[in-house]
């Protein structure tokens, strides 16, 4: 067995024992904790079969800042999840059907599947392939060249998206000051200061 082939079982053995923990801890900061272990593995996998620029995405976007923001909500909102299991047995038989389902295509999966030697190397690496850019410059130019009408109307649905979530979740509170500013820059003097001529000896009456 080659080292590469080592490091990908080691990898995805990780990954495939994470995933179950995700699903399988009580605790839901265990199972995001989880969750950042099993990103981790997978990208062990991708660095071995060459993306190295994919592993890295994986690690700073989802690592970096989806999972640690998971954590940080679960952490903060302080869930009630004794609350949440209470009607568990309701969701049980089709739980179960699902569950058979899923199984029943893994051991087909499995019954099928044959251990190749050659199935698991190292990477034969860019020059092989006849490749001199980078990981990073070949996805930027099929990225820029080939699909980059589809990458610019993603990036618009993503954009569209937000703008919609920030409307959806701003809320007009009654009681509350906010500024306008189209009203602040057509402020005057005269709007903006009050001259009150006080007699002498004599104070002002609010």
């Amino acid at each position: 067995m080659t080292a590469a082939a080592a490091f990908f079982y080691l990898f995805a053995g990780f990954s495939v024992a994470s995933g179950f923990m995700v699903i399988a801890a009580r605790n839901p900061v265990t199972s995001v904790l989880f969750l950042i272990l099993a990103f981790v593995n997978a990208a062990g996998l991708f660095v071995l079969m060459g993306a190295e620029f994919l592993a890295m995405i994986l690690v700073v976007v989802y690592v970096g800042a989806v999972a640690v923001l998971f954590l940080f909500v679960v952490m903060m909102l302080d869930v009630d999840f004794a609350a949440l299991r209470q009607g568990f047995q309701r969701y049980l038989p089709i739980g179960g059907l699902i569950g058979a389902i899923f199984l029943i295509e893994l051991l087909l999966v499995v019954g099928t599947w044959t251990i190749d030697p050659g199935l698991v190397q190292a990477p034969l690496g860019r020059a092989a392939h006849g490749e001199t850019a980078t990981n990073t410059e070949a996805l930027g130019r099929v990225l820029y060249t080939d699909y980059v009408y589809a990458f610019q109307i993603a990036g618009l649905i993503l954009l569209v998206a937000m703008i919609g979530a920030i409307v959806l979740t701003l809320r007009e509170r009654t009681g509350v000051k906010r500024q306008n500013i189209t009203v602040q820059n057509a402020r005057t003097q005269g709007m903006a200061v009050d001259t009150i001529k006080v007699p002498s000896r004599q104070g002002v009456e609010v």
